[in-house]
């Protein structure tokens, strides 16, 4: 009688159960873990959400062990941990660092906060930029209007699609949103301090229109030695890009200077459009508190204005 020889197991057939092994084990252990967290997930996000929000975690996962690879859920659940995690550790370290009260940053304090957020965000950030620097830092934030971006601008025309047109804003996701949300702040009755973003509509730009959106107002002309050198100054804080973030919960958005104020007396130190304070949840009232702003040393200019995600 012939013995038939037993095939020996390929080493790849090897290494894939031990990856198999270690992925569900690895499951387990979130489950065990997070479970409370990860089945709120899934019940609040639809599945079809999930699966694209995991588009790019799968298909890097799908090589090694199709046999095992986590549920969507699992994956939008471990980069929300991610995000919260990061979130947690920006606000106790700017606790950690941040006087009470609201006070101006010495030198040290603004090259410590200016590391860290760099290094948060992935970009350079800075309180003195080309040996320019802003009376403060750290300050407290008043809602600003919205600003003309060109001749004959006004509230109904302000937003895309236009309020006056109810079925294109129906039919364009966001639109009726963001009328609703900031149409209520008006339009200031004066210039920002630059005058027009733009010289007239028919030449209005994506990036004129994203200036206005993400504007702040700065006090330049508290900064000690602004009135010997207005011109220079003038030039350097036109449309300068900054950070500001918000301690308290770390939402932080990318601006630009496009107005001076708020004026000394009134106890604020900088002012924020309408869509800046919203992202940042600061308003005037009970939402009053403080924020960091800082210059954005971006000499290529790529940085994109807006929400910043960690």
């Amino acid at each position: 009688m012939v013995t038939k020889r037993k095939r020996p197991t390929s080493h790849y057939k090897h290494l894939k159960r031990k990856w198999v092994a270690h992925h569900r084990r690895l499951q387990k252990t979130l489950w065990k873990k997070h479970g409370a967290s990860l089945a709120w997930v899934a019940e609040k996000f639809p599945k079809y959400q999930l699966a694209a929000g995991s588009l790019g975690a799968l298909l890097l996962l799908s090589a090694p062990v199709q046999a095992a690879l986590p549920k969507p859920e699992l994956l939008l659940a471990r980069k929300v941990e991610e995000r919260i995690d990061k979130v947690a550790v920006i606000k106790e370290k700017l606790a950690s660092m941040l006087p009470s009260p609201v006070r101006p940053l010495t030198s040290d304090e603004e090259t410590r906060i200016g590391q860290l957020l760099s290094e948060t965000f992935g970009f350079r950030v800075r309180a003195e930029l080309d040996g320019k620097k802003l009376n403060r830092s750290y300050g407290i934030i008043g809602a600003e209007q919205h600003l003309a971006r060109y001749p004959g601008d006004s509230m109904a025309i302000h937003f895309d699609p236009p309020v006056f047109d109810p079925e294109a804003q129906t039919r364009r996701a966001g639109g009726v949103e963001d009328s609703q949300l900031y149409y209520s702040s008006g339009m200031a009755p004066g210039l920002g301090a630059w005058g027009y973003f733009s010289p007239s509509k028919a030449v209005l730009t994506p990036t004129d229109v994203s200036r206005e959106k993400y504007y702040i107002a700065v006090q330049t002309f508290l900064v000690p030695d602004y009135n010997q050198r207005v011109a220079e100054y003038r030039d350097f804080f036109r449309y300068r890009k900054m950070l500001v973030v918000n301690p308290e919960n770390g939402k932080a958005v990318v601006a630009v200077i496009g107005d001076a104020g708020p004026a000394d007396w009134t106890g604020k130190h900088l002012g924020g459009s309408p869509e800046v304070m919203k992202y940042v949840e600061r308003v005037d009232g009970v939402g009053k508190g403080p924020v960091l702003y800082f210059f954005i040393d971006d000499p290529e200019d790529k940085v994109p204005l807006g929400p910043v995600s960690l």
